[in-house]
This record gives structure tokens, C-alpha cells and sequence, in this order.
């Protein structure tokens, strides 16, 4: 066994580790790596692989399994790059051998335990293990970015980006940008204030930070009512807590905000509250906001924005624009320029009844009598509770069309009385989730992204599905469910074609990729996440595991 390890260690050594900018910005091209998250900077979660397609997925068997060593939930997507894949978790990074599923190294995640008291969902991890330049970054619960070697799994450097003590989290995977390390914050439904963190990659040293509420006298800050309640500001929310898309043509990041804090608008009389539940375009080497688009102004039903957006191009009126795709938590599914932040399209994707319409010239939601009425103290259901759970879309250019999985619950809901406590829940209500009786609890659905034509859509009628959709030109949708199965769709229809169940739920986005030109799937195993434990946690059993499949042969 010694010598075998020895052997794989030295082979793995000769492979190029000094990961390029130039191979971050062609991710996809070389179907040997997948070195960013969502397939590529655009988040299409697309792959023009097809050697597993219709005809064969009937044959697809696992080759491999390992075990992650983790009870708290694996959200993260594998990072493969020169035959080694790295997963992260809240508890580990690992770098595994593609072809055999054997650890090459494993390093502890250090962190103060305290923390899990503060982030509720666990110590978890949302995105790739991030790499650059022969270095692996990730964050940790207690709100630290760290650098690894990617040789060795060795610590390079550490940096704090926030006090645990006062609400903020790290679960967010960085991304670099433009030579830059871009890192976000988790901290929603508690006393924070949301930033961006630039960092210089090679020294860890900060280089800008971008809050996601301005202060008095800042741009936005006349959305808050910093004269009635001061520090209204200071707590407000808008939390960085998943991933952002790239345009490297127009230098652009796109990165999503979360709720305002607390719902209950009393406590921000009602206000904008700018740039909660917004979509940002950031200059990465600056950290400058070229443009916002506010998707839910005054967000008082726990509308994040933060869903991953999608990078297209669409016709639209006869010309080619560059648009951007983002499946909203609020039950719409919205289309805009991506160059200036203009709205082009905004349709509902599920069951909503909080908002009549999107006004497409002033961009802002015109809404129904519900937010009245829940404001005079009636408890009210919110439709939805949620379109989607931070799960990644997949949108197929061939087909033009969007892949999703949507919820179908309501939030039932009632404002009461908050009382700030500084690092505690910041809500200001009191509330429960149900499914209408006799109706699904969710769909796998094809979605027109400029009309909101639902294409085709098939039932989830036990538990709803939180994992990432995968497209690909084999005619698949790769998904996974919280019952524990791994699927493959009919991309035309939906239809079911395959399946193989794991140990636990899949909250995870699965990739596909080649290996010594063998195509093969992979995709993490294992329940965690606040929404899905309280889903599915009396039904499934925690324990975290990755999976990788190809076709069996004939």
C-alpha cells in the first residue's frame, strides 16, 4: 500500500499545477478539466459532451465512491484539473485521483466550533474548491479565506474577513476574477451588513471591499431611513452568500444580494433598503458597482436575489444582446442587459401571488394587496416560498431554453415584534412553509427565458429537488434529489431515463468531463443546508460521499 500511494503521489506530481487565468477563461474547452464553477464563468451549466447520451445512459454505473468524511452537508461542486479532482467541504479538502478515487492528500478545515452556534445551516461550503497559479482557496465557517498548496494541501496563508461573534459566516467558495480573488459573506437573516471582499491571490492581502449597503451620504444610502433609525444600515443585510458569473469582454462580475433584514418593513419604514435583494455588476480589479438591478425593493418576504445568474446571448427584437438569465427565489425568472442592467424580461416560472406583474419600464415588481394586508397584522401565504433553493439553472444554447428545479410551497407568515441583539436572528416574523394539498411539491420544468413558456415540466411529489441541473449535447439533464438519487432526463420531455441512488441527498450540482477522453459524471452526496435538513432530515441520513459514473461497457 505504501508503495501504491507512493506511486500515485509522484505520478500526480508530474502533472502541471500552476493553473492558468487563460485556462480559468476557456474552462470547457478543455473537457479535461473543469476548473470554475457552473461549467465555465457564464454558470450555463452546459456541456457539449455526448458520449453518455439517450440511447446508452442505461449503462451508466458508478466506478467509483469516496467517502468525505462529513455529517454536515456537501453543497459543492468538484474542481478537476490534469487528472486530480479537489472537493471541498465545512470539515475537509481533499485532492482525489480521477481514475481510481484514491486520496492524494486531505487537510483539516480549522475553525472555531463556536461558530456553528451562528451559522444555523452548519459548517457547509456553496461552490468549487477554487485554484489559481498552484493554489487552492476556500473559506471556513468562522469567517476566514484561506490559501492551500495544491501539491500538498499545506496552509499558505489565512485571512479574517469578519467577526463569527457578529452574525457573518464563511460558506461561499471565492472565485479569481481578473487575476483577482473575489470572496463574498453569508450572515442573511441575522444582525449583518453584506460585502465583497478583492483580494491579491499570492499574499492574501485585501485589496477592496464593496459593501452591499451604502452608508449615509453613499449612493443608495437616501433607501434607508437613516434619520428615523440610525443604525437601520449597519444590520440591513444583503448577504454575498453564493457565486457570481463573469464577463471577461465586458469586465464585469455579477453577483446577487440577499434579503433585507429584518423582513418585517416596519423596521426600515418601508424603504428601498438599496442594495438588498439586487443584482450587481462589479469592476473586479476595483470593486467598483457599474450597475444594480433591484429585483424586490423593500424585500419583505425573504426574496433574496442571490440565485446564480447565467450569461447568454439572445435574440431579442431581431438583434443578438448579451443578456443575463437569473431563476428568482421570488417565483420570477427575469432577463436583462447584461452590459447596462436593463430589464428585457420578467415572467413567472411558478405558482406566485405576491406581485401582479414586472413593470418592464420601471423595472420594479407591481405588487398585489398581500404585503398590505400581512402589515396589518394578518398572517398571510406567501406565494412562493421560494421558486428555487439556491440551486444552479442550466440553460442549453442549441435549445435556447432554461432547466430548473422549482418549489411549490407557500410561507405562511405573520410580522411580529424584533428585538436587535447583535450576531442573533433578524427576521421579525413568525412563520411556517406548506404545499397546497393535492399539488406537487415541485417540478424539473423547461422554461422559455423571454415569454416564461413552461416547455415541459414533470412532478416531484415526495420531497422537492435542491440540487444544481446539468445540460449537456448527449439530449441529458443530470439532477440529483433529496431522496438520494442521482437522474438523468430527457432534455425534451423530462422524462425519467436513469437513476442510481447514494446514501444520502444530493444538494450538489453534478459536473461532467472527460478523462483520457472517457466521458464521466460526478456529483456529491450528502444532506446539509438549513432547507433541506428541515425537508428531509427525518428521512434521510446525513453523511457526505462523492460519486463518479461512465458508461458501462458493452
Amino acid at each position: 500500500m505504501k508503495k501504491l500511494l507512493t506511486a500515485l503521489l509522484c505520478s500526480w506530481c508530474g502533472f502541471g499545477s500552476a493553473q492558468t487565468a487563460e485556462e480559468l477563461l476557456n474552462d470547457g474547452k478543455n473537457t479535461e478539466n473543469v476548473t470554475t464553477f457552473g461549467m465555465g464563468y457564464d454558470l450555463k451549466m452546459y456541456s457539449p459532451l455526448k458520449q453518455i447520451n439517450k440511447s446508452n445512459v442505461r449503462r451508466l454505473v458508478p466506478i467509483w465512491s469516496f467517502s468525505l468524511a462529513n455529517d454536515m452537508g456537501e453543497h459543492s461542486q468538484p474542481t478537476i484539473y490534469n487528472g486530480v479532482m479537489y472537493v471541498v467541504n465545512g470539515s475537509w479538502t481533499f485532492a482525489i485521483d480521477v481514475a481510481t478515487g484514491r486520496q492524494i492528500w486531505r487537510t483539516p478545515v480549522q475553525y472555531e466550533r463556536a461558530a456553528l452556534r451562528v451559522g444555523t445551516a452548519g459548517a457547509i461550503m456553496r461552490g468549487p474548491a477554487t485554484i489559481y497559479n498552484g493554489k487552492l482557496f476556500r473559506q471556513t465557517v468562522d469567517a476566514h479565506v484561506v490559501a492551500l498548496d495544491m501539491k500538498t494541501g499545506k496552509e499558505i496563508w489565512k485571512e479574517k474577513f469578519a467577526d463569527f461573534k457578529e452574525g457573518y459566516i464563511g460558506v461561499i467558495a471565492p472565485i479569481i476574477v481578473n487575476g483577482v480573488l473575489i470572496s463574498g459573506m453569508a450572515g442573511g437573516d441575522r444582525t449583518t451588513r453584506g460585502f465583497l471582499d478583492g483580494y491579491d491571490p499570492e499574499t492574501g492581502k485585501r485589496l477592496w471591499r464593496t459593501y452591499t449597503i451604502p452608508a449615509p451620504g453613499e449612493r443608495g444610502s437616501e433607501t434607508w431611513p437613516n434619520k428615523e433609525l440610525s443604525d437601520a444600515w449597519k444590520y440591513g443585510g444583503a448577504a454575498t452568500w453564493q457565486a457570481g458569473s463573469y464577463d471577461p469582454q465586458l469586465d464585469l462580475y455579477y453577483i446577487g444580494t440577499g434579503n433585507a433584514e429584518p423582513y418585517n418593513p416596519v423596521y426600515r419604514k418601508g424603504m428601498d433598503s438599496l442594495y438588498c435583494a439586487s443584482i450587481l455588476a462589479i469592476r473586479p480589479k476595483t470593486g467598483e458597482m457599474v450597475w444594480y438591478y433591484q429585483t424586490v425593493p423593500n424585500d419583505s418576504f425573504d426574496f433574496d436575489a442571490s440565485a446564480e445568474s447565467v450569461l447568454a446571448e439572445l435574440v431579442v427584437d431581431g438583434e443578438m444582446r448579451k443578456v443575463l438569465i437569473n431563476a428568482h427565489k421570488n417565483g420570477f425568472l427575469y432577463v436583462l442587459d447584461r452590459a447596462n442592467g436593463k430589464l428585457i424580461a420578467a415572467n413567472p416560472f411558478v405558482k406566485q401571488n405576491w406581485a401582479k406583474r414586472i413593470d418592464l419600464e420601471t423595472g420594479r415588481p407591481v405588487l398585489t394587496d398581500l404585503l398590505d394586508r400581512a402589515m396589518k397584522g394578518e398572517t398571510v401565504a406567501v406565494f412562493p416560498a421560494r421558486g428555487t433553493n439556491a440551486a444552479l439553472i442550466a440553460f442549453n444554447p442549441k435549445t435556447g431554453l432554461v432547466y430548473l428545479n422549482s418549489w411549490n410551497q407557500a410561507r405562511v407568515m405573520k410580522y411580529v415584534d424584533f428585538k436587535f441583539v447583535l450576531g442573533t436572528g433578524s427576521t421579525g416574523i413568525e412563520s411556517t412553509f406548506d404545499t397546497p394539498k393535492g399539488e406537487p411539491i415541485g417540478y424539473h420544468a423547461a422554461i422559455e427565458p423571454l415569454t416564461g413558456n413552461v416547455v415541459w415540466q414533470t412532478p416531484l411529489t415526495d420531497l422537492p429537488s435542491s440540487a444544481g441541473m446539468l445540460a449537456t449535447d448527449g439530449g441529458l439533464l443530470f439532477t440529483g434529489l433529496l431522496t438520494g438519487e442521482v437522474v438523468a432526463l430527457d432534455q425534451d420531455n423530462g422524462k425519467r431515463l436513469w437513476q442510481f441512488k447514494t446514501g444520502s441527498s444530493i444538494v450538489a450540482p453534478p459536473i461532467t468531463y472527460t478523462h483520457k477522453g472517457r466521458q464521466y459524471v460526478s456529483v456529491l452526496s450528502g444532506i446539509g443546508g438549513s432547507v433541506p435538513t428541515r425537508t428531509a432530515g427525518k428521512e434521510v441520513p446525513a453523511g457526505g460521499s462523492v460519486w463518479t459514473f461512465a458508461l458501462m461497457p458493452e
